[in-house]
């Protein structure tokens, strides 16, 4: 049995491994991937330390931080089942299962889909949710950013740089997202802005050839290449069915990290603290490997 399961391989499950491993505590990390949203951000210029990398520049030094130390970690397994039983946590995986004196849930979040015809058809044959990882693929076409929050604002300014034109479809009345990322956005001369617009289907053949879209009443058609949907994210927090959440599904924590349920704490997007941001979850993750260390101490 491990001292402390840790779900999630972000900056805050990455963190408190390595809390944890600094306190002697054996563990086991449990993640679908390694690097979670960071390492498809695109430009970071707020993580301090860094004035300037890429998300999977600084998703690439975490791991390089958290393999320097003797951590097991179960790669591509996803976790199904967390439950406490008796004086154990039980965390069933899609291919095992493993129990621990205490477990940390910062399995984050994933893309929200617009769940309108034409989207599950042509995902990935035109249509993305990661900029980061497929913008590179629309050099030189027109491309439609779907979203009017910072996640929509930086696939804006990495297609900017390569696309032929890009429109951004916002559902509400103005762009939302950090001010200065609006001004580069609007500074540029290949960016359409289409406010108060909503998009009602992904349009194609075999690859994506458009969209429709609504806005003012009348229902439009516009030809692109490419479709970036970038409206949110959904917390990855089915599995955890005894714990409690709020009303967005993102697991309740105090101060300490610590849920409803004794000996599990949670890290992260995952959870109810505001301002996703990269810095944030990762000492988060700190916090909650420090909760659990003295929990063990106290039990």
């Amino acid at each position: 049995m491990y001292d402390l399961i840790i779900i999630g391989a972000g900056p805050a499950g990455i963190t408190a491994s390595v809390y944890a491993a600094r306190r002697r505590m054996s563990l086991l990390v449990i993640s679908q991937d390694i690097g979670g949203q960071a390492a498809l951000s695109g430009d970071i210029e707020n993580y301090t330390g860094y004035q300037f990398i890429t998300g999977p520049e600084l998703a690439a030094k975490f791991e390089e931080h958290m393999r320097k130390f003797d951590i097991a970690v179960k790669e591509n397994e996803e976790a199904v089942q967390l439950k406490r039983i008796d004086d154990k946590i039980l965390v069933k995986t899609n291919k095992g299962s493993y129990e621990a004196k205490t477990a940390i849930i910062a399995s984050g979040k994933r893309s929200r889909e617009l769940n309108v015809p034409g989207e599950r058809e042509f995902k990935n044959k035109g249509l993305t949710y990661c900029a980061t990882c497929d913008a590179p693929l629309f050099s030189g076409k027109v491309v439609a950013i779907i979203g009017g929050g910072n996640s929509a604002l930086d696939a804006a300014l990495q297609l900017i740089k390569i696309a032929k034109h890009a429109y951004i479809i916002n559902i509400t009345l103005r762009l939302g997202g950090d001010d200065i990322m609006r001004e580069k956005i609007n500074a540029s001369e290949i960016v359409t802005m289409l406010n108060n617009t909503q998009v009602t289907a992904i349009l194609g053949d075999r690859m994506v050839t458009g969209i429709k879209i609504k806005r003012e009443g009348k229902v439009e058609q516009l030809a692109v290449q490419g479709v970036f949907i970038e409206i949110g994210l959904i917390p990855n927090s089915e599995f955890a069915k005894d714990i409690e959440k709020n009303q967005f599904r993102e697991i309740k924590v105090n101060c300490r990290n610590e849920t409803n349920i004794p000996g599990v704490f949670a890290a992260g997007d995952v959870t109810d603290v505001p301002e996703k941001q990269i810095i944030i979850a990762a000492g988060e993750g700190s916090k909650a490997a420090l909760s659990a260390f003295r929990y063990l101490a106290r039990t």
